[in-house]
């Protein structure tokens, strides 16, 4: 072995020699801390989100060929790498070389917002490009499956990708013949020529094309190196591990010998056609597909069924990286391989230094027995996957929170063998994965059924035998009991199925066939393509040719985002010396501290201080609204995940280990609240109570036809901004100055919180925003009290501080948006008019008041809806519970109440047995009416998009072939739903609505804008170039700081770039003003000439712009007022399909219309609406939060909480904005769309409502199904009930301890 071995690698071409590599380093601090590669993003340190994608090249020196594979940076040890070339998004363009086809593309098409996943996008597509110049959909959609975006909703990055593949913008599924692309929208020809008045968003004509000799070569070292140089073993000692690199078998099985307990860490080993350990889980399936099409069909049921796996099995970065070998033997209880060869039969071949062994891969290698399992000292070599045989048939099953790159709910593989045919089963195994410790085999229930034939009776008895044998605690971990039960058997009958339709197949005269109804059951619910359509106003004829308002004008930094060139707050290089500062939180949620040691946690090398309530005395709490709010917590805790101390470090590693030695001791506190019931139950709510009323609802309820009661449960929401809470304190040194560099949306908030913690006056304080990596309401409040502890580190040792939180803290502190509970009761006439609603809203406010009261001030404003209700009383209370306090996110309220609304007008209609789209039209607003709050309102836009939302979906053609479709199949079920939307925008009062900007003009013609708002990116320089008359070139836009723009309101609310605009306009005017007798004289001049007559003048070429805020107020006393500057307008439909066995759903398309007023930039309202659609959608169908008994979090990270990926966004996807008609005092009559987007999501849901409801139909369930928000796979497959989920043993409440409660 080598004594000091160099580990050598390459990164974007340019050589890296380590010579005292630290095994636990891994690629992404690496590149990002020592090498200074900032582009390469931190987004959850698990290989969960893609923010981190690189592409790894290597050479095999045997088979003479390079592989290009994608990777997260976040997984691999450096040293690992020894041989490997990284390249990295810097690696592949820039603005100051030249820029890559891929990143040119995804910048133009719109593809960035916040741009902080776009360079992971970026790495993710190049990586598919060099493999595949000219990809076809199905690669581009698999390659970009490990990537989340929170922006965007996708569409425009496809948009871009697709621009590389063969047949770019066709779905490629040519229904009845015809391309999509010429049958239009619904194969009707009239959309599609209102559509040729809208250009594309983007040309493709000015593209560069993509030539792949020009991209980096592979470094012809590495290849030598290979070839040549003798390879010996390298040895790599940190402080606490030690990374052995064997380069043979002989050495892998000296070290294994040396070191028995040591885990093998895979890297690529040949590959027979029996697997090679080593093989990557990507060569595996690119084999498998190679040997299935090869083979006959007979023999290769065991690989089928493993391709399908491996399809949804993780994303394509991280079956990548991991091998054959290392799933195999991790035995993960979730793993989706395992069950399937564990059923067929496979073989491990071990080696040692004594010798080879061969092991069954079965169910007691799975569960770990010491008699089937490796010993220490050998390793798995390969794997042996037999061909199956006629008469035998494999299957593979599973289901999860995401189609794909999630784990599995529950999974499973299953086999038969019937001999000689006959139909009598001879062999049968059956094992399920995510329901036990261990994979678990139903061994004794398959012996039973050996011998019997394949019949509807064995089935019957198979699923009783099956369930008894695979028994699940009530209180099992993971929860979901009653569901895994039922998929169980669900699965199980799909086998049934499967069989039976090959075996009719086969044998026509021996077996029955399948009931048409059944025919969907096997049919895969997910198409892979996607296509879109898009349609905007047509641009003013008399606008001048350098005017860009109203043109699709790609975002500022889109270039920069894509080049990993545009700076975000953690890619801020190091202050020297600069010091770390995690925080330490508290594990109970409400207890007394009895004790805290930090002696231990002190004494390890590198802490300098810990932070705690007890130094902050007389500065450690803020006031904020009407509570003041702790900055770290004193003698009590009243959630898990409250700030108890924070540990100042010299590297984030000794931080992070320091704060894991911190002891606390805890006594419990009585009541532990968690949930809103247990809130109302206690009495513990914040004050005030908020009430709105109008009309008379006491004596309405006594002339109605009907009265209804009901109720609807709403789950939270995780922010999930991909940059995670970020913040940089740096002391100036002279005069307590402080430059506070931070990603948030409120920079004054930041600024006073950090002055009052440090006894400074506000002017010594200075708070720098450039851009932030996503917010969505999550960066203002903790943001504030987590950048005053850092201020406050910083102060005191003199030195600069940074705090970033991990993905796993950030959910764990930070509150998301608030669970609420909605009560109603309608009083209705049997046509369908509501005439009375009472109702109430209760919202989970966590441990202290934060927004919450503002949240539901907004939430009772918005209730509504599009609906007049001519007696209305809707009472509000926040909840005072032992969670992290939840706080603002996009749309405030109004995704909560306007659900409670919807669903009581669904089952006022099925109340009175009318469609819910004629109980909405008979309810909606009418031209000129008059909201709950007495304010004046004009619905003509409203009516509009709900006429065009219907024309545009077809709705009745559609509605019509739902019904038919519903009728035809007995386990797959489509639903159908139209939601409209008025959505007020407006702060509820005039000093909220305030904004300044500055504006400078140099000597040289150039302008500077700088304004209060942040970065979200557009709109704000678009006004200068419009106001000043010049080209858009001429004009650069600095980041937000409290030293230009003092003073400024938070930036959310749909409202930055409106009133932000409007101070950049009156900057703008003010500055015209000044000039015009100079432009006058100089008519033909050049900015240049007029800023310099002006400066010889004497006039100034500085300006303060100004707007004070719309007019705005609200008496909640008289409970009225005009709290609302305009309504933006909209409507939504959604169809979805579902299969009732095992809830899993697709959205097949989506038609949106919105009224956006004149629109600044349609792809920037385009982009808004679609990213807050399937943010929405996220919400109300598969973002769920699970939190234990004791109120700890346990979905904290990207593999545990599923946000929407690629695959769930809408097959089809067609958003139109309404022409332009009314005139406003908005910036050039625009309207803000960044929130209004969101609760548009709940067309999806209640079109999977409405699926529910005609598979309930059909089984004879009558009365109303109550269904919660998120519409999980869970909910939907326990809604459709059915012989199984009668079938499956239920737990008595009570009987035992759950692993989760519903928040």
């Amino acid at each position: 072995m080598d004594p000091t071995p160099e580990l050598l690698f390459y990164v974007n071409g340019r050589k890296v020699i380590e010579r005292n590599a630290d095994p636990e380093i891994m690629l992404l601090p690496y590149l990002r801390k020592k090498l200074r590669l900032t582009g390469t993003k931190y987004g959850c340190g698990g290989g969960g989100c893609g923010a981190c994608t690189v592409m790894l090249s290597r050479y095999n020196p045997t088979t003479k060929k390079l592989r290009h594979y994608p990777a997260n940076a976040c997984l691999i040890p450096i040293c690992s790498l020894h041989g490997a070339a990284v390249t990295t998004v810097e690696g592949i363009g820039s603005t100051k070389t030249r820029i890559h086809p891929v990143q040119e593309r995804i910048a133009k098409c719109h593809g960035t917002q916040c741009g902080f996943c776009t360079p992971g996008m970026v790495m993710s597509m190049y990586t598919l490009l060099r493999n595949h110049p000219e990809p076809t959909l199905d690669q581009l959609t698999d390659a970009l499956g490990g990537n989340l975006c929170r922006c965007t909703g996708y569409r425009p990055i496809i948009d871009a990708c697709k621009t590389f593949c063969k047949s770019s913008g066709c779905c490629q599924s040519k229904e009845n013949g015809i391309c999509c692309l010429d049958q239009g929208i619904n194969g009707l020809p009239e959309f599609e020529e209102g559509n040729k008045a809208s250009p594309k968003l983007f040309s493709e004509e000015e593209f560069l094309p993509l030539d792949p000799t020009q991209e980096l070569i592979f470094p012809p070292e590495l290849m030598i190196m290979a070839e040549k140089q003798p390879q010996r073993t390298r040895v790599f000692g940190g402080e606490r591990m030690t990374w052995i690199s064997p380069v043979t078998l002989q050495g892998l099985l000296e070290a294994k010998f040396k070191y028995p307990q040591a885990p093998v860490v895979m890297g690529n080993t040949s590959v027979e056609l029996t697997l090679g350990a080593g093989l990557s889980l990507a060569q595996v399936k690119n084999i498998l597909a190679d040997v299935v099409q090869k083979l006959p069909e007979e023999k290769t049921q065991i690989y089928r069924a493993l391709l399908k796996h491996l399809g949804t099995l993780a994303g394509s970065q991280i079956r990548n990286m991991a091998s054959l070998g290392g799933h195999v033997m991790s035995r993960h209880l979730d793993s989706d391989l395992n069950p399937l060869l564990a059923v067929g039969n496979c073989t491990l071949n071990l080696l040692s230094k004594e010798g080879e062994r061969q092991i069954p891969l079965n169910e007691q290698f799975l569960s770990k027995c010491p008699d089937a399992d490796l010993k220490p000292q050998e390793i798995l070599i390969s794997v042996n996957i037999p061909y199956s045989r006629k008469w035998e048939f494999v299957s593979a099953f599973r289901q999860a929170q995401r189609q794909q790159n999630a784990l599995a709910i529950v999974n499973s593989g299953m086999r038969v063998f019937f001999g000689e045919g006959g139909g009598i089963i001879r062999e049968l195994s059956i094992l399920y994965g995510g329901v036990g410790a261990t994979t678990i085999c139903a061994k004794k229930s398959c012996q039973k059924l050996i011998g019997r034939p394949w019949n509807e009776e064995m089935l019957d008895t198979a699923c009783r035998l099956v369930l008894d044998e695979v028994c699940l605690p009530g209180s099992a971990p993971g929860g979901r009991v009653e569901f895994k039960r039922t998929l169980i058997v669900s699965f199980l009958f799909k086998f049934y199925l499967e069989v039976s339709q090959v075996l009719k197949r086969v044998d026509p005269v021996h077996y029955p066939s399948l009931a048409d109804k059944y025919e969907s059951t096997l049919e895969d619910l997910h198409s892979r393509h996607h296509w879109s359509t898009k349609k905007y106003q047509n641009i003013d004829t008399k606008q001048l040719p350098q005017d860009p308002i109203g043109h699709p004008i790609m975002h500022l930094s889109g270039v920069k985002h894509a080049t990993g060139e545009a700076i975000y707050c953690d890619d801020m290089p190091a202050v020297d010396p600069e010091l770390f500062l995690t925080f330490v939180t508290s594990s109970r949620a409400h207890a007394k501290i009895v004790s805290i040691d930090l002696s231990e946690a002190l004494s390890l090398p590198g802490v300098v201080d810990i932070v705690t309530a007890e130094h902050l005395s007389g500065v450690n709490s803020f006031f904020f609204y009407s509570e003041s709010e702790k900055l770290l917590a004193t003698d009590k805790v009243f959630c898990v995940g409250q700030l108890v101390c924070a540990v100042i470090a010299d590297s984030e590693v000794q931080a992070r280990r320091a704060a894991k030695q911190v002891k606390i001791v805890y006594q419990d506190l009585e009541p532990l609240i968690l949930t809103i019931e247990e809130a109302i139950q206690h009495n513990s709510f914040f004050k005030p109570e908020r009430k709105l009323e109008y009309g008379n609802v006491n004596e309405a309820f006594k002339v109605v036809d009907q009265i209804l009661e009901g109720e609807i449960y709403m789950g939270g929401q995780e922010h999930f901004y991909m940059e995670t809470q970020s913040m940089l304190v740096v002391p100036k040194g002279e005069d307590q100055e402080m430059d506070v560099y931070v990603s948030t949306q409120f920079p004054k908030h930041i600024q006073d919180i950090v002055a009052s913690t440090l006894k400074l006056p506000a002017n010594k304080v200075m708070c720098h925003v450039r851009r932030v990596g996503g917010a969505f309401g999550g960066k203002v409040i903790k943001t504030g009290i987590m950048a005053a502890v850092t201020a406050f580190a910083a102060n005191k040792h003199g030195r600069a501080v940074r705090c970033i939180l991990e993905r796993g803290e950030d959910m764990l502190i930070t509150g998301g948006r608030h669970p609420y509970l909605g009560k109603y009761k309608a009083g209705f006439m049997n046509d369908g008019r509501i005439l009375a609603l009472d109702m109430e809203h209760y919202s989970n406010g966590g441990a202290t008041l934060d927004e919450s009261l503002f949240v539901i001030e907004m939430g009772i404003l918005k209730m509504d809806n599009a609906y007049k209700f001519p007696n209305l009383r809707c009472r509000a209370w926040a909840c005072r519970t032992n969670l992290p306090s939840n706080t603002a996110f996009r749309g405030f309220g109004f995704p909560q109440a306007g659900l409670i609304t919807e669903s009581c007008i669904t089952e006022v209609a099925a109340k009175c047995g009318l469609s819910p789209e004629k109980v909405r039209t008979i309810n909606m607003y009418k031209d000129f009416d008059q909201t709950p709050y007495k304010q004046e309102i004009n619905a003509q836009n409203l009516i509009q998009c709900w006429r065009e939302c219907m024309a545009m979906s077809s709705y009745s053609l559609r509605k019509a072939a739902v019904e038919k479709f519903n009728t035809e199949n007995y386990w797959k079920k489509k639903g159908l739903a139209i939601v409209p939307l008025k959505f007020p925008v407006g702060l509820g009062s005039v000093a909220a609505g305030q904004a300044a900007a500055l504006v400078h003009i140099y000597l040289d013609g150039s302008v500077l804008v700088t304004h209060g708002g942040i970065e979200m990116g557009q709109g704000v320089h678009t006004v200068a170039s419009r106001e000043l008359r010049m080209p858009m070139s001429n004009i650069h836009l600095r980041g937000t700081s409290t030293e230009t723009v003092p003073n400024a309101n938070v930036s959310g609310g749909s409202v930055v770039a409106d009133l932000n605009g409007l101070a950049v306009k009156d900057a703008c005017q003010t500055l015209l003003k000044r000039l015009e007798p100079i432009i006058s004289k100089n008519p033909g001049g050049t900015w240049k000439d007029w800023a310099q007559t002006a400066f010889d003048e004497s006039i100034s070429l500085s300006a303060v712009g100004y707007f004070r805020g719309y007019e705005s107020d609200m008496n909640w006393e008289k409970g009225e007022g005009h709290p609302f500057e305009y309504f933006v307008y909209g409507a939504a439909c959604s169809e979805v399909e579902i299969d009732c066995l095992t809830g899993a759903h697709k959205n097949l398309r989506t038609d949106i219309v919105m009224d956006v007023g004149y629109s600044i930039n349609p792809a920037l309202d385009i982009g808004q609406i679609e990213g807050a659609f399937i943010q929405g959608m996220g919400l109300y169908t598969i973002e769920e939060l699970d939190y234990s008994p004791q109120g700890l979090l346990y979905t904290r990270g990207p593999s545990q909480y599923k946000i929407p990926a690629v695959c769930d966004i809408p097959k089809e996807l067609h958003i139109a904005l309404l022409p332009p008609s009314q005139n406003s005092n908005t910036l050039y009559s625009s309207k803000g769309m960044g929130e209004s987007g969101v609760f548009l999501g709940c067309s999806v849901f209640f079109a999977l409502w409405d699926a529910v409801c005609a598979a309930r139909q059909e089984r004879g369930l009558s009365g109303p199904v109550r269904l919660s928000s998120p519409l999980t796979p869970e909910k939907i497959r326990m809604a459709c009930e059915d012989k199984f989920t009668k079938m499956i043993p239920r737990d008595e409440p009570g009987s035992y301890v759950p692993w989760n409660v519903p928040i």
